[in-house]
């Protein structure tokens, strides 16, 4: 589960990439990050209906599902473990 900080009166999550998780932070370059955290809130944010979500799923588990598959648009993890942009 992802612990999400939320300050009273923010409408995100994340207000930056320092908070994201470390299996993000410690994976992904910087740009990679930002795009995790702009589609996690984006996502979040979205999906805050039950009935918005496949199956009624979690919140958390949605926007995250979300998130990883925006880093992927951009990004794939090369042969060296590592992510990197992809070629367009």
């Amino acid at each position: 589960m992802v612990n999400i900080l939320i300050c009273e009166g923010a409408s995100m999550p994340y207000a930056s990439i320092n908070e994201l998780p470390k299996n993000v932070t410690g994976n992904l370059p910087t740009h990679a990050q930002e795009i995790f955290k702009e589609a996690f809130n984006n996502a979040y944010d979205q999906y805050k209906n039950p009935e918005d979500r496949k199956k009624g799923g979690d919140r958390e588990d949605t926007a995250r599902r979300v998130a990883w598959s925006a880093v992927k648009q951009k990004y794939e993890k090369g042969g060296d473990g590592k992510w990197h942009p992809k070629e367009e």
